[in-house]
């Protein structure tokens, strides 16, 4: 194929392509409206959208307004406030937005109206900009500004058929907002969604910031951090998660994707008061001087370089072990649950060996003979995999037990975001939620099979697994509640042994548990006599190593 000559394309079929190098989704309008909000000193921030963003995006503020003399240029690109005329002012930037371009990418993506006006100042102005073109008029309005967006991509239909669908994208923005409320908790917040209130906080501490997008379970196990350059809260040692994904940053009021360096300095902060590979909840904010840092190294702005990197995650680790030092933080006794019974033997798996048991170690681990190996099985996670195969099984061929009341339930907004997204899918395996509104959620029906569960907190860790990040929902509440009754260490005997050796030889997929551990390990004859310098008849392959090939 030959291709035609190298050049230079037009301005207006490059703004076709390019058109607003910082707006490709409804999320980044919300972004950087929601930055020069709290740029221009606001303390109360309200933000709706309808149709996913799509066909409005509008944030309300009550900061210092746009003078009348400057309003027209708002939209013009590379127009700014937020700069200095030389090249010096980029290295020492002092607010959130700072390239000028906010406004009038989001012109040359959509439709925008500008209502401002300074306290001061008699009268508003209005500025009205699609494209290229700006009008301004003169018009009334509260002190403040609101910047509405209407129509975003409707002249750019190639754009426009990749954006994900609204629900995916309202989920997106309440998860943005919410870590604004993180890192911003002195500030009045809201979020309306198709005129349905889905965030809302009002002005208080982190403690409050973390009732307001966690609940208020969340919020009573955080300690307050306070140290120099680093603020905000952490929480205690029983109240981890297995991913990192409710660690949050800031620097200078800026949320951003924290590098791997300050994580571990918040886990190292903990040392042995948390287990490995668990992840705690913590929101600090910390500051540093404005040149040693630059907040212009990712499109999005969520990503910012650090001068002094070990220096600062130095001072988190500090803060958060000196935080944890001052706070009594001895754990409850967990109740021990009864194991349920194992599933009928039988095999399943035609691959899995016949097992029969040697004896029990550690009152954890089963010592196993099979196909003329030792075979090692984790009980816990054999018995939960057994398990999680049986509640799947039953979910699907018994009808939901209606509670007799149904469960009030408080939901974080990205829950309900994620709630009205799902609803459909979780009643068809019969979890029915019902949003009822101020953050509420009503629980009508739960399957069968694992109502009867005696489980601590049932209900709430139903609605948590179906409502998490997870992309299949069904599988995160099977898995979660096949843990807490799976048998642990301590619980564990010969004839209880035996019964999860038949469990786990009648699983489909025995190999693993839900979790992805491995269920059992095996340790061949031929490797066991060459560790031992034994040669011979010994040395031959047995079992699964005979039929796998020949001899290493």
């Amino acid at each position: 194929m030959t291709l035609p000559d190298i050049h230079v394309l037009p301005p207006h079929v490059a703004r076709l392509i390019a058109a607003g190098e910082v707006v490709s989704r409804p999320l980044d309008v919300v972004r950087e409206l929601v930055e020069n909000a709290l740029d221009a000193g606001a303390t109360r921030l309200e933000v709706d959208l309808e149709g996913g963003g799509l066909g409005l995006v509008r944030v309300r503020d009550n900061g210092s307004g746009i003078p009348a003399a400057s309003a027209g240029l708002a939209a013009r690109r590379h127009a700014t406030s937020k700069l200095a005329p030389d090249a010096a002012s980029v290295d020492a930037v002092t607010t959130l937005g700072f390239r000028g371009e906010a406004l009038w990418a989001a012109a040359q993506a959509g439709e925008v109206q500008l209502v401002t006006r300074p306290a001061a100042q008699v009268g508003a102005c209005e500025v009205r900009a699609c494209g290229d073109e700006v009008e301004v008029s003169r018009t009334s309005a509260p002190a403040g500004t609101t910047v509405s967006v209407r129509n975003l991509f409707a002249r750019l239909p190639a754009r426009l058929r990749t954006q994900a669908p609204a629900a995916a994208e309202v989920r997106e923005v309440t998860a943005l907002l919410g870590r604004y409320v993180l890192h911003h908790p002195g500030l009045y917040w809201r979020l309306c969604v198709d005129g349905d209130v889905r965030l809302t906080h009002a002005p208080g501490d982190h403690r409050g910031a973390v009732a307001s997008v966690y609940g208020p379970l969340s919020a009573n196990r955080v300690l307050t951090v306070v140290a120099d350059g680093v603020r905000g809260v952490v929480s205690r040692p029983e109240l981890t998660r297995a991913r990192r994904d409710r660690m949050h940053f800031s620097v200078n009021g800026r949320p951003v994707l924290a590098p791997p360096e300050l994580e571990r300095a918040v886990i190292d902060g903990f040392a042995e008061l948390l287990p490995a590979g668990a992840a705690p909840l913590c929101v600090l904010d910390l500051t540093v001087a404005p040149e040693d840092h630059n907040p212009n190294v990712h499109p999005a702005k969520q990503v910012v370089a650090l001068a002094d990197l070990p220096g600062v995650a130095a001072r988190v680790q500090a803060a958060v072990a000196a935080a944890l030092a001052s706070h009594p933080l001895a754990r409850a006794v967990p109740a021990l649950i009864p194991p349920a019974e194992t599933a009928s033997a039988g095999a399943a798996n035609d691959s899995f060996p016949a097992l029969t048991l040697l004896g029990v170690y550690q009152e954890l681990y089963l010592l196993a003979q099979g196909e003329g190996d030792l075979w090692i099985v984790d009980a816990h996670a054999a018995h939960e995999r057994a398990l999680f195969e049986q509640f799947g099984r039953q979910m699907t061929a018994e009808p939901p037990t209606e509670l007799p009341e149904p469960e009030l339930l408080h939901l974080t907004p990205e829950q309900l975001a994620r709630l009205h997204e799902r609803a459909p899918e979780l009643q068809g395996w019969g979890l029915t939620i019902e949003d009822f509104g101020a953050g509420l959620a009503r629980l009508r029906t739960v399957p069968a099979t694992l109502a009867a569960l005696d489980v601590p907190r049932l209900h709430e860790q139903i609605v948590e697994a179906a409502l998490g990040d997870g992309p299949d929902p069904r599988r995160d509440v099977l898995a979660r509640l096949a843990c807490a009754p799976a048998l642990k260490a301590g619980m564990l005997d010969h004839a209880r042994g035996e019964g999860v050796l038949r469990a786990l030889a009648a699983c489909e997929h025995p190999w693993a548990c839900p979790h992805g551990r491995p269920t059992v390990l095996r340790l061949s004859e031929r490797d066991l006599a060459h560790s031992f310098g034994r040669r011979g008849v010994r040395d031959v392959p047995r079992g699964r190593d005979a039929a796998s090939g020949p001899a290493r």
